[in-house]
């Protein structure tokens, strides 16, 4: 019996730490998947991939700092042959948790035109900050970050392609206007 209370705790500040829940649906999506990506790190497992991270590199140091007080990382990714692959109720059931009491949805992006569907929320208890969630839905791809803790925003953008957490696609100089959008130039 006294091995079973220290079970009990561990699962406990596991569940506690992943903060969003994923849908027991979503293995049926895994199935469905061509790809499939989960990594789950919990506080020793991510103190045990921080170490591995070098000083040297500049984008390795940053994400070794901004781990520092963060409980646990937890991706899911999901990508699919063809579009319609899983519903908008599957994703509607993370989305669900993200409009619970402590939970506050800072970016929501919508487009009519990619399909795409993403939130960014954040988790405080008591006035404390206690981690955040990217929910990520495009027709043939959906994905979802947990991060358990605090954590500092300005160090955010160091986690990108750390630690199984999906580089974000930026377009970072202008498209060109083509003529055939604009004939009369």
């Amino acid at each position: 019996m006294k091995l079973l209370v220290p079970l009990f705790v561990l699962a406990a500040c596991t569940a506690q730490a992943q903060l969003l829940k994923i849908p027991p649906s979503f293995d049926q999506l895994a199935a469905k998947a061509d790809e499939v990506a989960d990594v789950s790190l919990g506080p020793d497992m991510l103190g045990m991939a921080a170490a591995f991270l070098s000083d040297k590199n500049p984008d390795e140091k940053a994400a070794k700092q901004a781990v520092g007080g963060v409980k646990g990382i937890f991706v899911r990714t999901y990508k699919f042959a063809h579009e319609g692959m899983y519903s908008e109720a599957d994703v509607e059931l993370l989305r669900a948790q993200l409009r619970a009491p402590g939970w506050n949805c800072i970016v929501n992006v919508r487009s009519q035109k990619t399909g795409e569907n993403t939130q960014v929320c954040f988790f405080a208890q008591k006035g404390q900050p206690g981690g955040m969630a990217i929910v990520t839905a495009k027709p043939k791809e959906l994905a979802v970050v947990t991060i358990a803790g605090p954590i500092d925003a300005q160090h955010l953008g160091a986690l990108e392609g750390q630690f199984g957490i999906p580089r974000i696609e930026r377009d970072s100089k202008p498209k060109k206007q083509d003529k055939q959008d604009h004939p009369d130039e």
